[in-house]
């Protein structure tokens, strides 16, 4: 079924206003044309309820919305974010239990999601096809502001207690999300942080939820704050693309505005100011191994608060301090951080902050201790004293100005759609009343920089004010507490303990009665016909693959091949240097220190600090990385390149030079930096663990199913992490260990800049023929090796062990993989429509709603050579290894409907036809086809998921998914390892 639009919807220009005019519902405030997003920007208001909507007009046909609320908690209970959770669960026109899961299943979305941030929830959504953005522009508005706020929803996705074994346990999605959340250390940090930081406004508090406070949040208290600031009068809509504002506007009114009348508008408000710094101290929660110790794991972070986000000069001028100050390595205060010797790395808080109604400056080092907080502290005010006295490099000033203009002319792609990015970067202005404009168009601030700039005075008088004079500014020292996990879950069962002292027989039945409930609930089967849908014969015919040109250039004597693909790119051009990788060089594991690098340390007769302000003022970075694939034909084979790229306006060809010398002229005599680097890479891969557990346990339950899932599980799992930790202790005992790495590292790079390469360019098309000039100018006299085959071979044997590791968490992170087959291969279609399948029909609602995981599923990887299944902030173990299985028997003993297939071959297409940036879309062309991902191949796999059936989802379950195949890996607390034990794992430690 598909709904009904109350008219036609028509990519109708914005520009023909008296349609727009026609509906004396929105008065149209005004338009203004945004020529470096090649945009125009319409601003309306809602007569009646004073609503604002923005709407970016643009000549592209992935539409995106959003309407966001100013949110302001004012406790940590998680309010907002659980309410952003419910009211999804269903609304007045779509009384389904589920109808935001059941719409990514119905749609041929780009994106659907929703935030909470400090001070504003938001629910956006994109989508190329025009009958399928108005099938979610329709539930989204019935969501936002008829949500129905079930209290049974409340309970799955909030908080709620349930008895077990008769002792009652807490339970709830976001309650478990928090958990996972709070357990990482950086996490931690901030809302230390910001709780001194600002002391009386919503800031104070976690909006995500304490989990020591969520169990405070009941059911009314969360009705009475929808009702209070979900309503249009606190709203902002933003809409980006080619639909007409008439029409979107049509449907704002007809579904949702018409209902209300004026409400009352959210407004932020400043913080209370301290007269003189605060000092503060607290703890965080590490947990050790015996033998380890706490020291080197302390946090220090100065914070400084600041002028408010709409006050666009001042945030303009604080973006150029904070580039001058910390842009790269060269940056005096980035330079005093990296090199003090005071700690390991710089803190995950590191610069300006302007998402906030206020903003702040962060600067904060990881990896020291508490004693040295003085003297980090006196070297960060010497560095801004020698600033503010005027030691300003112009040079620097100006490859700050070139950065900031480079990033506002890219067109973005990646995980957000472009125009959700724009929303996103104008909202934090729209949200606090500021003006979004200023954000999308920084020509006029730019200008008016340049002319503050001539006075010599003026950077030193803005670093003076905003941080030197500035009396409200915060040291915060977060010490490591190797017993705070056990002391926070003493106080979560001493509360429940209390709760359980307090229980009379009626409440134990009231509390198994809402279990009862909420399971019957979770069961039901709804009537999903309510719901708008696309189908099968929406999804377009064809694929879209970019095409490019390959020619050849006359290089040191030989021929190499460079792959050109006209885009629109906005001014920028991309190139690469495609390196063929042997087999040789994949069996160590000093690959993966060495492509970190290139760009980070000096070359030639240039130091790394000459190199990075060079990179800064010409170019978008210098990288080096890796492309690996398996081989489409062969399990046991990688094809392999080392990616050097860079990014720049196209009028700075030399960049292209910069790129050459900054990898062949690699200096690695630099032994300071490189054990900086080393050092600050350790602490930064240590911080991120807890966010991507599931991801390392996919990783470890397939590394052995390929050639390629061993190399990356050795190089850049786990073990690797461990094999680092312990590189940097044998250093520090030892200086022969260094001197080795080093000597290794030179060895290996003398091999590298001799192996075969191809070129890849990416501009617009008038600017192709001189970029390629310059390239094959600059590469000329460099002479490599000529081409040999790209597809290396691994020798890996398959070890089905279970294995867990244990980390710093609150919750775990579940994987199981079986061995499936490589990608050209014709179980491949239906393995890939069998994971979503699996995961809407049954994971969904046993790992998230009835387990409490905030996530979880199942799909097939053509690299790993596997199919796995995953839950993400899982509070179970045992249990949802038992539903990845029950999944699989779900499949044979369940009656199966004809809609649950092609839910799950809509949500493949809607992934597969998911556009990226111009220049993203070639360069995954480009390295598509250096794979042997052919167009050919890439339509033909196309065409066969179109026409897999249930029949064949079945088959290739029976095949491949046998119990005695599988191999499980889990990511968990230090706290499991007995339950691990118990259940066959075999236990790591990071």
């Amino acid at each position: 079924m598909t709904a009904a639009l109350p008219t036609e919807p028509s990519k109708t220009s914005p520009a023909d206003l008296q349609t727009v005019n026609a509906f004396e519902t929105f008065d149209l405030l005004r338009r203004e044309p945004v020529e470096a997003l090649s945009a125009e920007l319409f601003e309306f208001r809602h007569k009646v309820t004073g609503a604002v909507h923005y709407h970016l007009a643009a000549d592209n046909d992935e539409n995106v919305f959003m309407v966001a609320f100013r949110t302001q908690p004012m406790d940590s209970t998680g309010i907002a974010h659980v309410l952003e959770h419910t009211a999804l669960c269903g609304s007045k026109r779509y009384p389904v239990r589920d109808p935001f899961f059941s719409m990514i299943k119905r749609s041929l979305n780009t994106f659907m999601n929703a935030f909470t941030s400090a001070d504003w929830t938001a629910y956006p959504f994109a989508s190329q096809n025009e009958t399928d953005f108005f099938n979610l522009l329709s539930v989204y508005l019935d969501a936002a502001f008829f949500a129905n706020l079930d209290p049974l929803d409340f309970a799955q996705e909030g908080i709620r207690i349930e008895l077990e074994a008769g002792k009652p346990v807490y339970k709830g999605i976001v309650f478990n999300e928090m958990k996972g959340a709070m357990s990482s250390p950086t996490d931690q940090l901030y809302h230390q942080l910001a709780h001194t930081l600002y002391p009386t406004t919503t800031y104070h508090y976690n909006s995500g939820g304490d989990p020591a406070d969520i169990p405070k949040l009941t059911h009314q208290t969360l009705v009475d704050f929808y009702r209070s600031h979900y309503h249009p009068s606190n709203a902002v809509f933003m809409t980006y693309g080619n639909l007409s504002p008439a029409v979107l506007q049509q449907y704002f009114e007809e579904q949702a505005l018409s209902q209300f009348q004026m409400g009352e508008k959210r407004v932020s408000v400043p913080e209370v100011r301290y007269t003189e710094p605060q000092r503060v101290e607290a703890t965080y929660a590490v947990d050790i191994s015996e033998g380890e110790t706490l020291e080197n794991r302390t946090h220090l972070v100065l914070a400084w608060l600041l002028p408010k986000t709409t006050d666009i000069q001042a945030r303009f001028a604080l973006r150029l301090v904070e580039g001058v100050l910390l842009e790269d390595s060269a940056s005096p205060l980035r330079h005093y951080v990296e090199t003090c010797g005071l700690g390991e790395s710089p803190s995950p808080l590191l610069g300006l902050d302007d998402s906030n109604f206020e903003m702040s400056f962060f600067c904060g080092l990881q990896g020291s201790n508490a004693e040295q907080a003085d003297a980090f502290e006196q070297g960060v005010l010497a560095v801004l004293e020698r600033i503010a006295a005027g030691e300003v490099n112009v040079e620097q000033v100006e490859a700050v100005l070139h950065q900031i203009e480079l990033q506002q002319r890219e067109i973005g792609g990646g995980s957000y759609p472009y125009g959700l990015q724009l929303l996103l970067n104008g909202l934090g202005s729209a949200i606090h009343g500021g003006d979004p404009l200023a954000v999308w168009q920084l020509e006029p601030l730019l200008a008016e920089l340049r002319e503050n700039l001539k006075d010599a005075h003026y950077l030193p008088n803005l670093v003076r004010q905003y941080l030197l004079e500035n009396p409200h500014r915060v040291r915060l020292i977060l010490s490591p507490d190797s017993e705070k996990t056990a002391h926070d879950q003493q106080l979560e069962q001493e509360k429940l303990d209390q709760i359980e002292a307090h229980l009379t027989a009626e409440d134990r039945i009231k509390l198994e009665r809402d279990a009862l409930a909420l399971a019957e609930r979770q069961a039901t089967i709804d009537d999903l016909s309510i719901l708008p849908k696309v189908g099968l014969e929406d999804i377009p015919v064809d694929l879209k693959i970019q095409t490019g040109e390959t020619k050849t250039l006359n290089v040191a004597n030989t021929t190499a091949p460079i792959h050109s693909y006209a885009a629109g790119t906005n001014g920028l051009y991309y190139q690469q240097v495609l390196i063929e990788v042997p087999q040789s060089l994949l069996n160590g594991k000093l690959l993966s220190l060495y492509v970190s690098l290139v760009g980070s340390v000096g070359a030639g007769e240039l130091d790394y600090l000459e190199i990075q302000q060079r990179q800064t003022a010409v170019s978008g970075g210098i990288n080096l990385g890796a492309s690996l694939r398996t081989s489409i034909n062969d399990q046991g084979r990688i094809s392999s390149f080392l990616v050097l790229s860079t990014k720049s306006l196209a009028h700075k060809v030399e960049a292209i030079s910069l790129l050459h010398d900054a990898f062949i002229k690699l200096r690695l005599d630099e032994e300071d930096r490189i054990l900086e680097l080393l050092q600050q890479r350790k602490s930064r891969w240590q911080s991120r663990i807890s966010g991507s557990g599931h991801a390392y346990a996919m990783q470890t339950s397939a590394r052995d199913l390929s050639a390629l899932t061993h190399y990356e599980y050795e190089n850049t799992g786990l073990p690797a992490l461990q094999w680092l930790r312990d590189l940097l202790t044998q250093i520090e005992q030892d200086d022969a260990v260094k001197t080795q790495l080093l000597s290794d590292l030179s060895a290996l790079h003398q091999q590298i800049i001799g192996l075969p390469r191809q070129f890849l360019l990416v501009a617009e098309e008038n600017k192709l023929t001189d970029l390629t000039s310059v390239i094959e100018h600059v590469w000329k006299n460099t002479a490599f090796a000529p081409t040999t085959e790209t597809v290396t071979t691994i020798s890996h044997e398959e070890k089905a062990v279970d294995v867990a590791w244990l980390i710093q968490a609150n919750v775990q992170f579940c994987a199981a993989a079986y061995p499936a087959p490589v990608v050209d291969h014709p179980d491949t279609a239906p393995l890939m429509v069998l994971g979503p399948y699996l995961r809407n029909g049954f994971l969904h609602r046993a790992l998230r709603e009835q387990g409490g995981a905030y996530g979880g599923g199942a799909g097939y990887d053509g690299n790993a050579c596997a199919f796995r299944f995953h839950s993400y902030r899982d509070p179970r173990l045992a249990e949802t290894f038992v539903d990845f299985e029950a999944s699989i028997q779900w499949l044979f003993d369940t009656p199966q409907e004809s809609y649950q297939l092609e839910e799950a071959i809509l949500g493949l297409m809607g992934a597969m036809d998911k556009p990226s940036s111009p220049a993203g879309e070639a360069v995954s062309s480009c390295h598509s086809l250096l794979h042997g991902r052919t167009p050919e191949q890439r339509r033909a796999l196309r065409k066969a998921l179109l026409a897999v059936t249930l029949s064949d989802l079945q088959r290739v379950a029976q095949t491949y998914l046998k119990p005695e195949l599988r191999r499980r890996s889990v990511v968990a607390p230090y706290a499991k390892e007995a339950e691990l034990i118990t259940l066959g794992f075999s236990i790591d430690r990071v």
